[in-house]
Order: C-alpha cells, then sequence, then structure tokens
C-alpha cells in the first residue's frame, strides 16, 4: 500500500528512533496496546527514510511493550527540513494525546523561530533570483509563510497551528517562565518558583496567576539582596528585610495581582527608605531641593500607594494606636500627615491650575 508522498515499507522496531520529542507524558498505554494486539496496527508510523520518527510516537512505544520484532511504516519523502519534522509531529499531537500546556508553549517557540528563519531564507532567495525564476527557500513548501516576514504573524501562526487557536500571549508567557526556570542569572529561588509556576500550568493553573507570582518572586529575591547588602544604610536595608517577611506571610494567601503590586511597592519603599528624624529629614529634603533636582517615582507608583493606603484608617483602631506610640513615632506621624497636607494643597492647586487652562 502506498499513498503520495510515503512509500510503505517493514522495518526493524529496533532501527527506528524518536529523536527529540516534545511530548514528554505518553499518557496510559493499556487501551492502545490492548487494540493493537487485537486488531493490528490499523495505521502505520511514519518515518524518515533513515527511520527517524515523524509520527506515531505512542504506537511505537505500544509495539515495543509488545515485543514486536518488525512494523510497517510509511517512509516520507519530502519532510527533510526540521521544521517539516515539527509540523509533522504537531499533526500527530492534535490527532491523538494533547500536548501538556508547557510541551505546547516549547513546540511554539520552536515553531516560531524556524518560521521566521524560514521566510528570512525566502527573503535573502527572492533577492538573487532572476525574474524568470522562481524563488526557492529552505524547505518553504512545508508551511505558509508568514505574512510580510513579521513578528506578529508568526506568533499567529505558530500558536494557530500548536493549539488551534491564536493563543500566543499565553504560550509567550510560558516561555518567559521556561526562560526564567533556566536562566543562571536569575536567583534560585526565582528559578525554583518559575518551575513550580509550570507544574501549576500543566495541571489547571493560571497563567496570568503564574506570571504576577514569579515577578513577586523577582521583587522579593531583590528585597533580600538589600537586607544583606553591607553597603547599603541600615534604614534600607531594615525597611527591606521587613517587606521581604511581609511578603513571605502573604504568598499563600493574597490574591497574585496583588502580590505583585504589594511585592513592587515594598522595593520602592525599601530603596528609599531613611532612619533620619522627621527634622532632619525636612532639613535634608531643603538641602536637596537647593542643590539639585530631585528624582520623583512615578505616577504609576503613586497609585499603588494610594491604593494601598485607601482603607488603612479602617485596620486600626485609634484609641489603640494614640497612647502605644512613643514620643518619636507619634511626632513621626504628626510629620508624615503634615506633608501629606501641604502635598494635599500643592496637588490641589495644580490640577484646579490645569482645569482652568484647558
Amino acid at each position: 500500500m502506498s499513498e503520495q508522498g510515503h512509500i510503505e515499507l517493514e522495518r526493524a522496531v529496533d532501527s527506528l528512533w524518536a529523536g527529540r520529542r516534545h511530548r514528554e507524558d505518553y499518557g496510559d498505554l493499556d487501551a492502545l496496546v490492548e487494540s493493537i494486539a487485537r486488531d493490528g496496527l490499523l495505521q502505520p508510523i511514519t518515518v524518515t527514510s533513515d527511520g527517524m520518527l515523524i509520527c506515531g510516537a505512542r504506537r511505537l512505544a505500544a509495539i515495543r511493550r509488545l515485543g514486536w520484532k518488525t512494523v510497517n511504516v510509511w517512509v516520507r519523502s519530502g519532510i527533510s527540513t526540521t521544521l517539516g519534522q515539527l509540523l509533522a509531529e504537531q499533526d500527530d499531537n492534535l490527532l491523538h494525546k494533547p500536548l501538556t500546556r508547557t510541551e505546547e508553549a516549547t513546540l511554539y517557540a520552536e515553531l516560531k523561530s524556524l518560521m521566521l528563519e524560514d521566510a528570512t531564507g525566502r527573503q535573502e532567495a527572492s533577492r538573487f533570483t532572476s525574474k524568470q525564476e522562481k524563488p526557492r527557500s529552505h524547505g518553504g513548501a512545508t508551511v505558509a509563510p508568514p505574512s510580510a516576514g513579521t513578528i506578529g504573524k508568526t506568533r499567529e501562526q505558530a500558536a494557530l497551528m500548536v493549539t488551534g487557536r491564536n493563543a500566543y500571549t499565553s504560550m509567550e508567557r510560558i516561555n518567559d517562565l521556561q526562560r526564567h526556570a533556566v536562566d543562571p542569572a536569575q536567583p534560585d529561588n526565582v528559578r525554583q518558583r518559575a518551575r513550580e509556576e509550570l507544574d501549576r500550568i500543566d495541571t489547571g493553573g493560571s497563567i496570568t496567576g503564574a506570571g504576577h507570582r514569579i515577578r513577586a518572586a523577582q521583587a522579593l529575591a531583590e528585597l533580600d539582596t538589600l537586607a544583606r547588602d553591607p553597603a547599603q544604610p541600615a534604614g534600607i536595608r531594615d525597611t527591606a528585610a521587613a517587606g521581604a517577611a511581609r511578603l513571605r506571610e502573604l504568598e499563600d494567601t493574597a490574591r497574585p495581582a496583588d502580590l505583585e503590586r504589594l511585592a513592587e511597592l515594598a522595593v520602592e519603599r525599601a530603596k528609599t527608605a531613611t532612619k533620619k528624624r522627621p527634622a532632619q529629614l525636612a532639613s535634608a529634603r531643603l538641602r536637596a531641593v537647593e542643590e539639585q533636582p530631585r528624582e520623583f517615582l512615578p505616577v504609576r507608583s503613586f497609585v499603588y500607594l494610594w491604593d494601598e493606603l485607601s482603607t488603612w484608617t479602617e485596620r486600626y483602631d485609634a484609641e489603640v494606636i494614640g497612647p502605644a506610640l512613643s514620643g518619636e513615632q507619634w511626632a513621626m506621624f504628626e510629620a508624615a500627615i503634615a506633608e501629606t497636607v501641604t502635598f494635599l494643597d500643592a496637588a490641589r492647586a495644580a490640577r484646579n491650575a490645569r482645569r482652568d487652562t484647558a
């Protein structure tokens, strides 16, 4: 039996090899083994001319379990490029046991890279081809070229090929986690968190939540670094240590988006922390204004800060706080309130002035 692009041959099972496959979990093979033992191999395995597996990894595993010595295979011509082999494997995966989300993302990343390379090859070939000749590529017949060679279009095509959906955003986010998991420049706890998040995604966890948690883990690592750095002022080290401790308390209970936001705030507070008294602080700020322009934090940071503080009066009992604070703590509290009111007046004036000129 043969069909276009295939030659059916009998091959020794030991001569077939799978190479590197994106599928890592073949699932329960018992039913497939029973079916092949009862009815035979209804659909031959597809291989390249040198015996490398293209389609049928689960069938090959099943017949090896049955102890077969030889098997009929389709030898496929016309799939000689890495991209063609990947596409054939992807077709096989869609028809049989689905890939996990992280396996999909790995296949997506490789497809995207190869498609961009394929498009570049076509563009280079067309530059040096006469008008009478048809441009050729390095295997371009295996897949339609990405429109205009753009990365965005290639991402969409790769995602559709792997998942059947325009899910490249999810694939890119998983790829980002995969890079963090193996990046030696990342702290150990960040790499470990990335591996945990990838496992969680494969069991149905949220990809968006994983992104929030990995960014919170990076902020936590930065806080730990600041807290241990003897070159930092004591105020920064103490604030960083306190922020890191608080984040660890909230890791398992806070919503992922809130955890990331609190982590960013903790880093900002640590980097701007000081142990100076209120009067000394006011004097230092005045000198800073006189000596050089101040560097302000972005509006986004201000919004995060006041989102966090918006309900602070509901979380404390004034009758308990009043007598509990020391004289120094009370003076710092009053100074912060006074400066807040001053800031409010200045911001309101600027806001009104903008409205008057609008």
